[in-house]
């Protein structure tokens, strides 16, 4: 079901090609991370520490060194020491020191997991005897994992060097409290005052990961003169590319990084974890290396996002209008710095027009890994708690919670909690998509709960670089920096097609590598379409202008009697009356007359990407036997602007809703009392499965299409994640008649419930 706004004719965009890449994905030749194999390639494995919060008191290698096979050993002593520098080049800025220290721990580790050391050999059985001999004598430290207990100020310290940012005068002690920060306006309590009912609630979220099949994997060599070639499976070639320059002390420009395909990201490879040791054992070594993580290697040594505490607190009138809102987040940033914190502050109040707001966040380290983004970094963590709050208050008010939500919904000229002016926005169409929806109205049974829930993200632009080069027979190439992890080689092509006036087939997409296309930021926030699609049609645009100036050479008229349309030069000089149109590929094929090769690229900083916005209504069964429960019933309304691709667009919703039922009902870390993890595979995280999961309805709201872009695109992979969270809680405490406030909403944990109902 799609609500469609009336737009100039579509050839190409609207539809549904099969996409470009797909028959090399489903017949198993698409070349992966651990596909590439190098001559005289050889295996890098990892020494990672076997305790939360050690200091690393000595590090032995001779017997290591000493095996038949052994070619290189690494550890912290071979690698720079780098300064304290904020710098941007993944999902959010990054401190190079911590980046540096969390791909190879120096003095500490920080958490079961952390590498010590890497090896490289002529085989993995050989690294494998390598790690092993490794001798590492730790002196064990106190840990902390839970976020509370880490901002208490008799907790175990991380970092000595580790003041809190965001108050008003810098602590005397260094503390487990990276960072406050603060959203005020208005007068919270005078709002509190004026406010009929007030309620206040506590929730709380554990660590999940991103849980993508392919783990992270990686071949690096570096040259004898220097230069340096790294394939890697990611969501940005630059990136690593400046990552690893910045961490080995080498020039940016002797690196070259090819991606490969990608098997699933969602934020989680915007950030290193092997291509420096990589690169840096075949600088030891003088051959090619090859690493590949295990699965339980991903869980206990990449970013999950962070576990979380939500209190919120809200206040409204009788009528339903909310006068004053507090939300507190603690964040789990994990060893270092950096939690999603920040977007969460942002995203929490930003579905509502409320007058008296105060966000406050905290960014605390735990000896747990390092967070990495995941889809719309934040966002479903702070979502779930005001959501839940917005349905507790919906309820205490007797309003429908669609009613509540429209009552308090942002519109275009609203100015967002978080500072900006909306423009162009649909979100009250979401929430009367579902309204009207046939799923809203229909009966429930037995043991049968239903609940709604809504979400917001940014999304965003940044610098994207694309080519376009127009082949000798009249087809195009499509050259872009972004690795296409949702869809985007199909995106690429479709704009270009429908720019030059093709056959969505006669365009083919290229990932290039760092050598042979301009910068690009990495593919993440939602921006390729929007930006690289961008730079794709302005780069088709000055192509058409070409193409035009060298139809007006061949005819011998005027530039300006020259226009375009259906992928053909069109002559308005009426001293040429009845000249035929000029095809692109009768321009393509007289290039050596009008001025050579037909090429354009753009390099942009997109700006004004376009925030998104969904509504979702989820309906839950529970077991009361065994506290199961199975969504049996799922609808997403989503703001897409304009869906370049309506069955990527829909894959991107039922992709993020399957993600945020798996973060509700089962996904969650879980830490012994020695602060390692036990459940480090997907036998023990359990990710929801194909029978998981109904079939999960989307609606496309095409409403409000993004007028900075020129089909009116918005990002649309991370808003699905936001509201699924709340949505299931919500529905769950309609069924069970008691608000469950700690995700996961695992069988034990209902179970309790309905037992403690039972008396």
């Amino acid at each position: 079901m799609t609500d469609v706004i009336d737009k100039p004719a579509l050839k190409v965009v609207g539809t549904r090609p099969v996409r470009p890449d797909g028959v090399d994905k489903v017949t198993g030749k698409a070349a992966y991370g651990a596909d590439l194999v190098m001559p005289g390639m050889i295996v890098g494995k990892i020494k990672r520490s076997p305790h939360a919060h050690a200091r690393i008191v000595s590090i032995d290698t001779k017997k290591a060194r000493a095996l038949p096979g052994v070619k290189a050993i690494v550890t912290g002593a071979d690698l720079p020491n780098l300064a304290s520098e904020e710098y941007e080049a993944g999902e959010s800025a990054s401190n190079l020191r911590d980046l540096a220290c969390n791909v190879m721990a120096r003095d500490k580790v920080l958490y079961e997991g952390h590498a010590v050391a890497a090896v490289a050999a002529i085989s993995a059985a050989v690294a494998d005897a390598a790690i092993a001999l490794i001798e590492v004598t730790y002196e064990v430290l106190p840990h902390v994992i839970d976020v509370e207990e880490a901002m208490k100020s008799d907790a175990p310290v991380l970092h000595a060097h580790l003041f809190t940012e965001g108050l008003e005068t810098r602590p005397d002690l260094p503390s487990n409290i990276a960072k406050r920060n603060q959203i005020a306006r208005g007068d919270l309590d005078a709002g509190f005052e004026a406010a009929d009912v007030v309620l206040e609630g506590r929730y709380t979220t554990q660590a999940v990961h991103q849980g993508y099949i392919e783990p992270h994997a990686c071949v690096a060599s570096m040259a004898a003169d220097g230069q340096c070639e790294v394939f890697a499976s990611s969501q940005g070639q630059f990136m690593i590319r400046t990552y690893c320059a910045k961490i080995l002390g080498l020039d940016i420009g002797d690196i070259r990084v090819t991606p490969a395909e990608i098997g699933g990201g969602f934020g989680g490879k915007t950030t290193v974890y092997l291509e420096p040791l990589a690169l840096a054992l075949s600088r030891q070594s003088g051959v090619p290396v090859k690493m590949v993580m295990t699965r339980d290697e991903v869980f206990r040594a990449t970013g999950p996002t962070s576990g979380a505490v939500i209190d919120v607190k809200l206040g409204a009138t009788k009528a339903g209008k909310i006068t004053a809102a507090r939300v507190e987040l603690k964040f789990q940033a994990g060893a270092f710095p950096g939690s999603p914190v920040g977007g969460a502050s942002m995203t929490a109040l930003a579905c509502y027009d409320i007058e008296n707001v105060e966000i406050v966040g905290w960014d605390v380290v735990t000896n747990t890994p390092k967070v990495a983004a995941y889809r719309a970094p934040g966002a479903p963590i702070s979502a779930f708690g005001v959501e839940s709050a917005v349905d507790e208050l919906a309820i205490k008010l007797g309003i429908d919670p669609i009613v509540l939500r429209e009552i308090n919904g942002v519109k275009s000229g609203v100015k967002a909690v978080y500072g900006p002016t909306y423009r162009d926005i649909g979100y009250l169409e979401t929430l009367a998509a579902i309204k009207a929806h046939p799923h809203y109205s229909a009966p429930l049974g037995p043991n049968q709960g239903r609940g709604v829930a809504v979400g917001f993200w940014f999304n965003v632009g940044g610098e994207s670089t694309a080519a376009v080069h127009i082949n000798e027979d009249g087809g195009a190439v499509v050259v872009t920096g972004n690795p296409d992890i949702g869809g985007s080689r199909a995106s690429m092509a479709m704009m270009a097609a429908e720019t030059l006036g093709l056959p969505v087939e006669k365009v083919r997409p290229i990932v290039a590598d760092t050598a042979s296309i301009g910068f690009s930021m990495l593919t993440g926030g939602s921006r390729t379409t929007f930006a690289t699609g961008m730079a794709v049609v302005q780069a088709a645009e000055k192509l058409i202008e070409d193409m035009k100036a060298r139809a007006a050479k061949l005819w011998g008229v005027p530039v300006d009697t020259v226009t375009w349309a259906d992928g053909a030069a069109v002559c308005h000089d009426e001293s040429k009356a009845g000249l035929r149109p000029m095809p692109l590929a009768a321009i393509a094929a007289q290039t050596a007359r009008t001025g050579g090769p037909l090429s354009a690229e753009v390099t942009l900083n997109a700006q004004g990407a376009g925030p998104g916005f969904g509504a979702h209504i989820c309906d839950v069964e529970i077991d009361p036997e065994t506290g199961h429960v199975s969504v049996i019933r799922y609808t997403a309304a989503q703001d897409v602007g304009k869906a370049i691709h309506p069955a990527y667009v829909e894959g991107q919703i039922q992709g993020g809703v399957a993600q945020g039922v798996g973060w509700a009902l089962n996904e969650e870390y879980i830490f012994d009392r020695a602060g390692k993890m036990e459940n480090s595979g997907f036998l023990d995280y359990r990710v929801p499965v194909a029978s998981d999961l109904p079939m999960i309805d989307t609606i496309m709201i095409e409403s409000a299409p993004n007028p900075r872009h020129p089909f009116g695109a918005k990002g649309v992979g991370e808003v699905p994640i936001v509201p699924p969270l709340a949505a299931v809680a919500n529905a769950v405490r309609n069924a069970l008649g008691v608000r469950m406030c700690d995700l996961p909403l695992s069988p034990p944990k209902v179970r309790a419930v309905i037992d403690a109902k039972a008396g």
